[in-house]
């Protein structure tokens, strides 16, 4: 897919914010910290659409952002961050819920896991709960440049051990945004799910 444009739209809490124009949608889920903005930027080759911040839990709404006038790529609150309070965490889960399960317009769910570490307790949750929504996800394990080759050929298969990427609506793609790693299988992805 060659992008043409790419543009946030709008920070969303609720079902009333969400775009009503039914363009297909892919939710962007992960623990802060996992590289989402990042990935965001590299996929469309812009610096600073998304923000990048050192500082996790940065995004705390639904982030809408338009690719090509075609499709929305949606950016939501990253999960597992201590500093939250757990109030705000429930609320945030709420949010979530609300929108993965509500959404008509949801085509997929990529989720991030960091390529460094195994899955987490979070990501495993996530990764359960989005195999019971049916919908196509998927697996991104992030910061793949910061691998020895000898890891990296293997990365699959560890992560393969806590999440059982055996499963028809399941992909999973290695990814840098240093060195834009299968930039062009991730849109391959989208389009097939559009």
């Amino acid at each position: 897919m060659k992008i043409k444009s790419s543009d946030f739209i709008i920070s969303a809490v609720g079902e009333k914010q969400y775009p009503k124009d039914d363009l297909p949608e892919f939710a962007l889920a992960g623990r802060s910290n996992v590289g989402k903005s990042s990935l965001i930027n590299t996929i469309v080759n812009r610096k600073k659409l998304a923000r990048t911040s050192q500082q996790p839990g940065k995004t705390q709404t639904l982030n809408f952002y338009l690719i090509n006038e075609d499709l929305y790529l949606v950016d939501v609150p990253g999960y597992g961050y201590a500093k939250v309070s757990k109030k705000q965490r429930a609320k945030f889960g709420e949010m979530i819920q609300d929108y993965l399960e509500t959404r008509a317009d949801l085509k997929g769910l990529v989720l991030l896991v960091d390529a460094r570490h195994d899955p987490t307790n979070d990501d495993i949750n996530m990764y359960n709960y989005a195999l019971m929504l049916d919908i196509p996800i998927l697996v991104v394990a992030t910061k793949m440049d910061k691998l020895k080759k000898m890891e990296a050929s293997q990365i699959e298969q560890k992560i393969g051990k806590s999440l059982d990427l055996n499963h028809e609506q399941v992909s999973f793609l290695p990814f840098s945004s240093v060195t834009k790693l299968n930039v062009d299988k991730f849109w391959d992805w989208i389009e097939a799910n559009m």
